[in-house]
């Protein structure tokens, strides 16, 4: 994959020195998009080819269902970052917007072309499908039942493990969280409870596909 040479730019009024990369084709960049003053080429980024990754199992196989996500900014974020970590497979269940919606794209960049996805009307019946198949259920959610994302432990045999994610502002279905195996949430130090959606995600898949088993633990 070749990466296009983008220009670097920088206003000439010595009271702004904006400095912006150049990325859309539509655009010059000669005029400074802050105060309008003319600006210079200040260098090109590298272009080159890139080499194509090499998909490697570094975890347990992980999959993900999404329940009633309504952002489709967000949707597209995790495709993203699904396709990044390795995630086997995409529930997207009730409200949750499929790839075919047009601002999917916004966020995925392609993404949604990548990932195995599937669309569902009922999240509770996918869960309890998926447990069925022998699928081990972990919510990210923040209740009493719930343990530090980080101080979970991997069993030495882990099956393969369905990551839950709920609507941004009811959380995930009760329904469904009753029918996990674990509720795992991600410690927050600052004023806010929880972190957007999509970010949470991010930081449970990789933590989780790239978890160091400990095979001292049991189911």
């Amino acid at each position: 994959m070749s990466t296009p040479p983008f220009q670097l730019r920088q206003c000439e009024s010595p009271t702004c020195r904006f400095r912006f990369p150049v990325t859309d084709n539509r655009l010059t960049g000669e005029r400074c998009p802050h105060c309008g003053a003319p600006t210079r080429l200040a260098l090109l980024y590298p272009s080159g080819e890139r080499p194509s990754p090499s998909p490697q199992q570094t975890g347990p196989i992980v999959a993900a269902l999404l329940d009633n996500i309504r952002s489709v900014y967000n949707v597209g974020s995790i495709f993203r970052t699904a396709d990044g970590a390795g995630i086997s497979h995409l529930h997207l269940c009730g409200i949750t917007p499929p790839p075919d919606h047009p601002k999917i794209a916004k966020t995925a960049l392609g993404a949604e072309e990548s990932v195995p996805w599937s669309q569902h009307r009922n999240g509770l019946d996918t869960a309890v499908a998926l447990k069925q198949r022998g699928y081990q259920l972990w919510a990210i959610e923040e209740n009493e039942r719930s343990e530090s994302l980080f101080a979970a432990t991997m069993p030495s045999s882990s099956p393969p493990i369905v990551l839950v994610v709920g609507n941004e502002i009811a959380g995930v279905d009760p329904g469904i969280l009753a029918v996990c195996h674990r509720v795992l949430h991600i410690p927050m130090q600052g004023r806010k409870e929880s972190l957007n959606v999509a970010t949470a995600f991010g930081i449970a898949a990789y933590f989780v596909r790239h978890w160091r088993i400990d095979r001292s633990v049991i189911w």
